[in-house]
């Protein structure tokens, strides 16, 4: 389905991931909250096309009365980067925009998703020292498997307020520490009740010595 934009095809393979997993489909906030979209209005906009489009039903009054229509699902995938062998390589993400989002892409890796367990959905180019004693070093491409949660003591992809960062996640209550592997930097500590904080996923692997 080529008529479908980048932010298109993300909601709509969110939702077929998020149904797949959680047995239902997502809400407006969640999607909104995933994809990193600043309101639910954002969400709600992208699935009134996607409807238009023919790729999304909606059964009306209900929050998670979302179907996808796995035959166009296909056809997107089949456009997008997704769709070609190997992994897209994502660089530096712009604040409030999909970790995904065709203008962050440096490239693609051919590589075999299958290799990580669990399978690596992208490639993050890694900035910075701050996970250098993990051996994750600057200019590294961390395989990340996306994942809307974390279990303690995992390396995550994070945003928090909008600024994403490769981090150990922990966290005890609603409070979480992003820690990073190097002493000079120090952690960052979230209180989910003051701050936003979303998992764009969990690191799989790291790649060195990276021709695109």
């Amino acid at each position: 389905m080529s008529n479908l934009t980048e932010r298109q095809r993300e909601v709509l393979e969110f939702i077929r991931r998020f149904t797949a997993a959680e047995g239902l489909p997502p809400t407006r906030a969640e999607i909104a909250s995933a994809l990193g979209f600043r309101s639910v209005n954002a969400a709600e906009d992208h699935i009134r096309a996607l409807v238009r489009k023919g790729a999304l039903e909606v059964r009306p009054g209900l929050s998670r009365g979302l179907r996808v229509i796995e035959q166009a699902l296909a056809g997107a995938l089949a456009d997008g980067v997704e769709g070609e062998e190997g992994l897209p390589v994502v660089g530096r993400v712009a604040a409030g925009s999909p970790i995904l989002a065709l203008e962050h892409r440096l490239g693609h890796y051919r590589i075999d998703p299958e290799l990580f367990r669990p399978r690596a959905h992208y490639l993050l180019q890694v900035r910075g020292a701050s996970m250098r004693d993990a051996g994750i070093l600057d200019g590294d491409l961390l395989a990340v498997h996306r994942r809307r949660e974390a279990e303690n003591g995992q390396i995550v992809v994070a945003r928090v307020d909008d600024e994403v960062t490769v981090k150990r996640f922990r966290q005890r209550g609603n409070v979480v520490r992003l820690l990073p592997e190097n002493p000079d930097f120090e952690p960052i500590v979230v209180d989910l009740r003051r701050q936003s904080l979303v998992i764009e996923g969990i690191g799989v692997g790291v790649l060195r010595n990276h021709p695109l």
